[in-house]
């Protein structure tokens, strides 16, 4: 397992580099420029030249980015150009509320969509299933936005049963939960349905059956237990994706986190903290896919032969 493991996480080194050279063009390819938030009106050229200097902006983008890069191996993400604050400072202000509302969001889709999945293979072909199914495919075509604000409409406004926005306490976390995991929901309730019932016309289980074995115990066992190898698989990724998923439903419900304070920086053109949140963001989709792979190679042996 520990060799598999090293394996995995070797196999990523160059997935990071290839990230974050991404990450560093994107965001220095478009159009505008941070030092104008910096500029008065009337300043010198001059002035702009010194603050280009002070920031390394003056240099090519081949020598930024490994500037950048020796610091980001020794954990540090450089200074923010507008907030003039280590961007490590601001990440690790702002990132708990993210991993408050990811953490939530990510319990919601995996007992929300498991339940679902289990109960749809129970049943299906029926009208049970059918509608698990309908509720399914709306749950993972509806953007994470537009269902906050409809959520919003519905339950804080019309209703007022939940704040409108903020972070003022636990209520106001049940809506942003709901827009940000039920696309989860919709992705675990498919693959566990399909699992289920894969796993559901194999040999053993007919041999359970025919040793008289009850179908309650058969079902959540054996059937089950199976099932959940290539859950798991999908849930490593949606470790990752919830947080980037969380940028956009953090700034329809006004909540503190990375997404707020990714967008503020990309619309200051702050090169450094928007670099430095792109690749949070990255690297929590790289190791939620690093613990998918060992939480199934653990679960089934065949994975760990399969990577020798």
């Amino acid at each position: 397992m520990t060799s598999f493991i090293l394996k995995r996480l070797l196999a990523m080194i160059p997935v990071f580099f290839v990230v974050s050279i991404t990450v560093f063009l994107v965001i220095h390819l478009v159009p505008g420029d941070p030092i104008d938030n910096l500029m008065r009106a009337g300043s010198s050229p001059a002035l702009r030249e010194q603050i280009a200097a002070k920031y390394g902006l003056d240099k090519g983008l081949f020598e930024q980015y490994v500037i950048w890069m020796g610091r980001v191996l020794t954990l540090d993400f450089g200074t923010s150009i507008i907030q003039s604050r280590p961007v490590s400072a601001l990440i690790a202000q702002n990132l708990p509320d993210s991993l408050i509302l990811g953490g939530f969001a990510f319990l919601f889709s995996t007992l929300a969509g498991i339940s679902a999945g289990v109960v749809a293979a129970k049943y299906y072909g029926s009208r049970i299933d059918s509608g698990i199914t309908t509720g399914i495919l709306l749950g993972s075509t509806i953007p994470s936005f537009w269902l906050g604000l409809l959520l919003i409409l519905v339950f804080a406004v019309w209703l007022g049963w939940v704040p409108v926005s903020g972070a003022r306490g636990w209520s106001s976390l049940i809506l942003p939960v709901i827009a940000t995991g039920l696309g989860g929901v919709a992705l675990v309730a498919r693959v566990t349905k399909v699992s289920m019932i894969e796993i559901g016309r194999q040999d053993f289980v007919m041999l359970l059956r025919a040793k008289g074995v009850s179908e309650s115990r058969i079902r959540i066992s054996h059937v089950l237990r199976h099932a959940m190898i290539p859950v798991i698989s999908i849930l490593g990724l949606r470790i990752g994706w919830i947080l980037g998923g969380a940028i956009t439903v953090e700034v329809v419900f006004a909540r503190p986190g990375l997404g707020s304070l990714l967008i503020r920086a990309l619309n200051q053109r702050d090169y450094p903290l928007v670099q430095g949140c792109l690749l949070m963001l990255a690297m929590a989709v790289i190791l939620g896919t690093i613990l998918g792979d060992v939480a199934q190679a653990a679960m089934d042996p065949r994975q760990r032969e399969a990577a020798k």
